[in-house]
């Protein structure tokens, strides 16, 4: 097989493959027309680059048609509109998995058919044909739960025939193709699930599933259950119009989950044909099941099923051109676009943190709290964090002994919310200027700024953030207190921190788990939710509005943190990407573009600033990409490797030695890099 070119546009290049749920009107005991109507909507699929195209139960002749599945005629007429898929299939891109009722032995089968370019790659029996309340299948219908190992004879060839079967795409790595049928997902142990753990990735559901209420939720509910558990798609398709109504009606239900995400639906008791279509990834469910070890384990506990799964091999044939991405990037990950989910996670982030410290406190005597704070974001919210913890364990906020410690660069705004902060809490406030002592040590060093030359240097950063860390220690041991840290988690990946007597050390850290992006929404949510009284609220507020900036160097315009070592929302869609699910940083530039190209598409996160909503192209994501890449893995993990205690917060993971992430602190960046060369960015950028 000949070398695919690269095209850092395609979404088959990055681990993706397209699939679609499909439903439609279907005409009852009319296998012609119903081929014809699979047919449409196939070609359709695959002008638009679906790899595999899932259709409802029984499609080719209608679910609801009862006794008629047992006439000849009709059986003959199904046979007949097999093979006009079959040899309509010949030039199609995807693989069609359709329903139809199949003559085997001396039963009738209810099967999944999988049919690629003008081939029967296999059929799949239902395993389970209900017997209860509406449900009458066994009556014509053979259960095919036992069917292993075997052969059928479809369009006049024998095709493999059982429960057992996955399709894996050759020339697609990951893409392993399951189907079941209807009922075979509502039982407590569904064929999907042995499928899964045999190495299936895409998990097939062709329904009847006549519609009454609740029932939609209950099939999103299965739907979403069995991809979580599964780490994989699900894409399910249910029968709609044109189904007899002598009892029941139909809705057309079609769902595509991803690893608990819904990633598409399409539209219920629509009239004509409906898809939802997702880009599912591939990686990304790889990744899971090579992180998440219990998978494999639980597949070696049910080796006997499992170990004889057949595989039937197929060539895809992906498109290679540029096909847009049908699935939503969040430009945020770690913080929901969502408002309600929104609402929640910040919830459970300030929560956890809160119950972190209380707990800590409790456990070493209940010390008093010592805190730098700065007037910026991430001090900020370790104080809010640390008055919250302080009225949960009953103790006075007097008990927190926060500090500011102004240096040669402390600008008066970020002093004055620094101080009116502290006052709106009622904690035990002070002042320490640093100045002096800065001077003196830069002096007795031998710095050039002690005799008057502005050079600000990292030694010049660096003896100001050490000084404000080595006198909260001080502080500490002196009145009877830990000190809080209040880096973050961007903070930490970047190296951005100040090691050992710097703001990289501290007793405990709250803010550790926290991303620099998902600290303002805390912010936010502390305000809207009333946490504290108004004023504390109105000083937050005027606090969010703040430039971030370590306020080290003088000068008139600000020192910006993100001129220097580039945008945290980048930083933190790589993060994100990086340490939950290991991506390649090529295919992290593609779904950054993605996620960041239009400030007008896609949701933002609630209460974002209008005139903070920003757009980043090829050039600029790839830039900031490489400074990620050399921070992260060639130069920052010594800091991690001895940073202190502070509670996991986000799924998306942590940076502790001792939780998510375990890495050599002399590793380098060789490999990431590498792989950014693969592609020609300043190509792909003016190919858009």
């Amino acid at each position: 097989m000949s070398e695919v070119p690269l095209n850092f546009w395609s979404i088959y290049q990055h681990g993706f493959a397209r699939v679609a749920a499909c439903t439609g009107h279907t005409v009852i005991a009319d296998p012609h027309a119903n081929a014809e109507a699979v047919l449409r909507q196939a070609r359709e699929c695959a002008q638009d680059g679906v790899a595999v195209a899932v259709f409802p139960e029984l499609g080719l002749c209608g679910y609801s048609i009862e006794d008629l599945l047992l006439q000849d005629a009709l059986l003959d007429g199904v046979e007949q509109a097999v093979a006009a898929v079959v040899e309509g299939s010949a030039e199609l891109l995807p693989v069609l998995v359709v329903g139809a009722p199949l003559r085997h032995r001396n039963r009738i089968y209810n099967c999944a058919l999988v049919v690629h370019r003008g081939r029967v790659l296999g059929v799949v029996p239902k395993s389970y044909p209900p017997n209860y309340r509406e449900f009458y299948e066994r009556r014509q219908i053979a259960g095919g739960d036992d069917e292993r190992g075997g052969t059928i004879r479809v369009a006049g060839e024998a095709v493999p025939f059982g429960v057992d079967l996955l399709f894996e795409a050759a020339d697609v790595p990951g893409l392993v193709l399951h189907a079941e049928v209807c009922e075979d997902m509502w039982v407590p142990v569904p064929p999907s699930a042995e499928a899964a753990l045999a190495g299936a990735t895409v998990l097939a559901n062709l329904s009847g599933s006549p519609i009454t209420v609740g029932r939609a939720e209950d099939r999103k509910l299965l739907c979403r259950s069995a991809s979580s558990r599964c780490l994989a798609a699900y894409v399910y398709a249910a029968a709609g119009l044109g189904e007899s109504t002598t009892d029941l009606s139909w809705d057309g239900q079609t769902l595509i989950y991803e690893n608990g995400m819904l990633l598409d639906e399409s539209e219920r008791f629509a009239v004509g044909d409906q898809y939802a279509v997702a880009d599912v990834d591939l990686d990304l469910l790889r990744q899971e099941r090579m992180r998440m070890g219990t998978f494999d384990d639980n597949r070696r506990t049910h080796g006997a099923r499992t170990a004889d799964f057949r595989r039937v091999s197929f060539e895809l044939a992906p498109p290679t051109a540029d096909l847009g991405l049908r699935r939503r990037v969040e430009r945020f990950p770690f913080v929901p676009a969502d408002p309600d989910r929104l609402a929640l996670d910040c919830y459970e982030a300030y929560n956890i943190q809160v119950a972190g410290l209380q707990q800590r406190l409790a456990a070493i005597g209940g010390p008093k709290v010592v805190i730098g704070v700065s007037g910026g974001l991430d001090s900020t919210h370790a104080l809010i964090v640390a008055a919250r913890a302080m009225d949960r364990a009953g103790r006075p906020r007097s008990d927190i002994l926060a500090f500011t410690l102004p240096g040669f660069a402390t600008s008066d705004h970020t002093k004055d919310n620094a101080h009116r902060l502290m006052r709106a809490l009622g904690v035990t406030a002070a002042e320490l200027d640093i100045t002096p002592t800065a001077r003196l040590m830069l002096q007795e060093m031998g710095h050039p700024f002690a005799s008057g030359e502005p050079v600000y240097d990292v030694t010049f950063e660096n003896v100001q953030a050490g000084l404000r860390t080595d006198y909260l220690f001080r502080l500490a041991n002196q009145r009877g207190g830990i000190v809080l840290g209040t880096g973050d988690l961007s903070e930490l990946a970047l190296g951005w921190s100040t090691y050992g007597v710097g703001d990289q050390m501290s007793h405990y850290n709250v803010n550790s788990g926290v991303p620099k992006t998902l600290i303002q929404h805390l912010i936010r949510w502390v305000i809207s939710s009333a946490q504290f009284d108004e004023e504390t609220g109105a000083v937050l507020a005027a606090i969010l509005d703040t430039e971030i900036s370590p306020e080290l160097v003088p000068g008139e315009e600000m020192q910006s943190t993100e001129s220097k070592i580039g945008p945290y929302a980048l930083h933190d869609f790589t993060l994100f990407q990086v340490l939950r699910y290991g991506f390649r940083p090529s295919k992290i530039a593609f779904l950054a573009w993605h996620a960041w190209h239009d400030p007008a598409s896609g949701a933002w996160p609630p209460g974002f600033p209008e005139a903070k909503r920003v757009a980043y192209d090829l050039a600029e994501i790839r830039r900031w990409l490489e400074v990620f890449c050399r921070r992260f893995f060639a130069f920052a993990q010594f800091k991690r490797s001895a940073m202190p205690n502070g509670p996991k917060v986000s799924a998306g993971g942590s940076l502790s030695p001792r939780g998510d992430w375990r890495a050599p602190s002399d590793g380098n960046a060789r490999a990431w890099l590498r792989d950014l060369e693969r592609f020609d960015f300043e190509s792909a950028a003016a190919g858009r």
